[in-house]
C-alpha cells in the first residue's frame, strides 16, 4: 500500500479553517497534498486558498445540510482520494438537568448523523481504490467524561461505536477507520468549559483555565499542532496497520 501515498491525490479536512482542523489542514498542505477544506466561513476558506496557491478547493456550508455533505462528495470525484479527516464543533456545555430534547436532537446532529452520511457517500470511491483512511476527531471524553459535556460525550460515544464497525468491516479492502480522542487543547472550543467552569463555580476564566491545566498529569494544556501531526500520520499510508482505534491524546488525564 505503501504507493498510494504518491499519487498526487487529496484529502477532506472538515472544519479546516479554526482549531483541530486547520492544523491538520496546514500539516497536510506543508507535506504537499492537496485539500478539499470545509468549513462555514467562506472568508476564512478563501483565504486559507489564497494563502496556498494551487493545494487548496473548498466547500463553504453547514455539514449537516445534506446539500453541503452532495458538495464534498462532488469535490472529490476526480483524482485519487487519500482519506478524509471528519471534524465539526461541539454543542453547548451543560449539566444533564440542564439539556432539553432539542439540544438532544441538534447534538445528534451535529456530532453523528453528517458523520454517518458522509462516510456512506465516500465508500463507493474507497472501495473502488481500494485504499483510504477515515479519521475522526472526537473527544477524551469518549474514554472518560468530562463535566458539562454529557452531550458531547453520548454522541461521540456512538461515533465510536459507528467507526469501530466500520473498521471491521472495510479492513480488508485497504481502508483503515480510526479516532483521534483529544483532552484540553488550545483552541476555541475551549473556551465554552472556561465559561461553564468560571459561572458554575464563581471564579475568573484565568482561574478556571489554571484548573483545567492542574487536571493534566503533565501541567499545560495540548497544542493543535502537535496533535496534528499524528493525524498526519494516521491519514498517510504508513498506519496502514492500525485501524479500528481510539488514541487519545490528554496528557494523561485519563486513568483507564
Amino acid at each position: 500500500m505503501g504507493d498510494k501515498q504518491n499519487q498526487g491525490g487529496k484529502f477532506i479536512v472538515c472544519g479546516a479553517t479554526s482549531g483541530f482542523g486547520h492544523a491538520v489542514a496546514r500539516a497536510l498542505i506543508k507535506d504537499g497534498f492537496h485539500i478539499v477544506a470545509v468549513a462555514r466561513n467562506e472568508d476564512n476558506l478563501q483565504s486559507l486558498q489564497d494563502q496556498n496557491p494551487g493545494k487548496v478547493d473548498y466547500v463553504a456550508g453547514d455539514v449537516s445540510e445534506p446539500a453541503t455533505l452532495r458538495r464534498i462528495v462532488e469535490s472529490s470525484d476526480s483524482g485519487f482520494l487519500h482519506g478524509i479527516f471528519l471534524n465539526s464543533g461541539g454543542p453547548p456545555a451543560k449539566l444533564i438537568e440542564e439539556t432539553t430534547l432539542e439540544d438532544w436532537d441538534e447534538a445528534y446532529s451535529s456530532l453523528l448523523k453528517w458523520k454517518v452520511e458522509l462516510t456512506r457517500m465516500l465508500l463507493p470511491k474507497f472501495k473502488d481504490q481500494q485504499y483510504g483512511r477515515i479519521l475522526f476527531l472526537e473527544s477524551a471524553s469518549v474514554k472518560q467524561p468530562i463535566e458539562n459535556l454529557v452531550l458531547s460525550t453520548s454522541m461521540r460515544l456512538a461515533v465510536v461505536g459507528y467507526a469501530k464497525t466500520l473498521s471491521e468491516e472495510m479492513a480488508h479492502l485497504g481502508i483503515t477507520v480510526n479516532v483521534l480522542a483529544p483532552g484540553f487543547h488550545n483552541t476555541r472550543a475551549l473556551n465554552r468549559l472556561f465559561e461553564k467552569k468560571s459561572k458554575d463555580e464563581n471564579i475568573s476564566l484565568d482561574e478556571a483555565r489554571e484548573r483545567m491545566k492542574r487536571q493534566t498529569k503533565v501541567g499545560f494544556i495540548g497544542d493543535p499542532e502537535k496533535l496534528a501531526s499524528l493525524a498526519k500520520w494516521l491519514l498517510s499510508a504508513e498506519s496502514e496497520y492500525i485501524t479500528g482505534q481510539t488514541i487519545s491524546v490528554d496528557g494523561g488525564v485519563i486513568k483507564g
